[in-house]
């Protein structure tokens, strides 16, 4: 068996496919848009490159789209193939497989315990660490996510070609867990050791957004704006990112342009462009800002969407472009779709009936929480919808704007205390405050 250089065994014998899975798994960690193309040449110079046919079935999987979970069971069986081709391939190619079943068959929970126990002893090994990182991301998970970035640290030797990356995963769930000036030192320790490091980049970003620190993150966003922009679709989010600190000091007019320019250049169905630009779109309008006709390019990817429960997360964003537009019908359309899924297996399911449901019922002008209690168990239970924190943030705030609308003070209040617990208050939430009723923006 070999092993490349980001110290994952294989069973190929291609220097040139070895050469190009290592390209994909930078690509990967980069987030650049030549990732599926070296993937591509990794299968072309050894059609039974186990690893090439794992990643390709877990990237499918996580871009949460109905139509390519087809492709991940290909991926899946020609990877399994290529495993019998190979008398069973290494050690590492089967947990890569064995995981990929479970993420395959609805459960992105269960293929992360696989790739934890599988790398147990090799936690640091960068493509099982940077697959569940991104499993744990999308399921909220974000104390796991913590965990494993300190066991990948703990067992980091400084010669590891992902260092750098690794240190930028660590930055993030620093962050995500609140330890802010912790996080702010792994991410710059990330971008040191490697200036490409997108997601550390981001990392620090988030770190300015979550203590109010809106010059410093814009200069950093603007300085590292030559890695970041050369990014595939994540160069939108980081533009979103650098929006919401414009938009904190009331520059809506750079807002706008950055919407335009950077945020939503061009008019895609990713689930994450769609929900940088809604979620974009949706403050703007709270803070009594005219966004024109944009909403129109949302609703009609949302309408070709109304029926994908893929993931929770994406279903949300888009039912409210639908909501924004007043498309009543597709929006009941897809709160029913959610419904649905929450009475069905797996853990979107689970996500569907915990969160999903009331969320889309509330988006949806269905009505606010009725209890507290019931506001306490949607709190509680927001970060299973997946995302950031900085992402999440969109349902928090609609939330309150859903209780103040109906003259629930106690609970904007309550919403108001929780966020501020990961978040300095901001503009728009005080304006959400003043709203709902004198004396919660004192």
């Amino acid at each position: 068996m070999n092993r490349d250089a980001y110290d994952l065994h294989t069973s190929t014998d291609s220097l040139e496919a070895r050469r190009a899975f290592e390209h994909a798994v930078h690509g990967l960690a980069t987030h650049r848009p030549n990732t599926g193309a070296a993937l591509q040449s990794a299968l072309r110079a050894d059609p039974d490159h186990v690893g090439a046919h794992a990643l390709k079935g877990f990237a499918n999987l996580i871009l949460a789209r109905s139509e390519l979970n087809t492709v991940a069971g290909e991926a899946l069986a020609d990877a399994r193939r290529s495993l019998a081709a190979r008398s069973g391939g290494s050690r590492d190619e089967r947990v890569l497989v064995e995981a990929l079943a479970a993420a395959e068959g609805g459960s992105f929970t269960r293929a992360i315990d696989i790739l934890d126990s599988g790398f147990s002893e090799r936690p640091a090994t960068f493509l099982p660490f940077k697959l569940s990182h991104a499993l744990r991301f999308m399921m909220g998970d974000g104390p796991g996510m913590l965990n494993a970035a300190r066991r990948a640290v703990d067992a980091l030797d400084p010669a590891n070609t992902a260092a750098g990356f690794i240190h930028g995963c660590h930055a993030f769930s620093l962050e995500e867990a609140g330890y802010y000036e912790e996080a702010l030192k792994a991410g710059q320790k990330a971008v040191a050791l490697q200036p490409d490091d997108s997601w550390g980049l981001h990392a620090v970003s988030h770190v300015y957004e979550m203590r109010g620190q809106t010059a410093a993150g814009i200069d950093w966003l603007e300085d590292s704006r030559g890695a970041w922009s050369r990014c595939n679709n994540f160069s939108f989010h980081m533009a979103w990112h650098l929006a919401l600190l414009h938009l904190e000091r009331g520059d809506h007019d750079r807002v706008l342009e950055l919407y335009d320019d950077e945020v939503r250049p061009q008019p895609t169905d990713d689930f994450r462009d769609m929900a940088n630009a809604v979620s974009l779109l949706w403050r703007l309008n709270q803070m009594g800002v005219h966004t024109g006709a944009r909403w129109h390019d949302l609703a009609e990817v949302a309408r070709g969407r109304q029926t994908d429960t893929t993931l929770v997360f994406a279903a949300l964003h888009n039912l409210a472009a639908l909501v924004a537009i007043g498309d009543r019908n597709a929006a009941a359309t897809l709160v029913a779709e959610i419904e649905a899924r929450a009475l069905g297996p797996g853990d979107q399911g689970r996500v569907a009936a915990e969160v999903g449901v009331p969320l889309a019922r509330m988006l949806a002008g269905l009505g606010a929480p009725a209890d507290r209690q019931m506001l306490d168990r949607m709190m509680v239970n927001l970060p299973r919808i997946g995302g950031s924190n900085a992402q999440r943030d969109f349902f928090v705030l609609a939330l309150a704007r859903a209780l103040g609308s109906n003259g629930d003070i106690a609970g904007v209040s309550r919403v108001s205390d929780v966020r501020r617990h990961l978040k300095t208050e901001d503009r728009l939430l005080r304006s959400i405050e003043i709203a709902a009723g004198p004396g919660l923006s004192a």
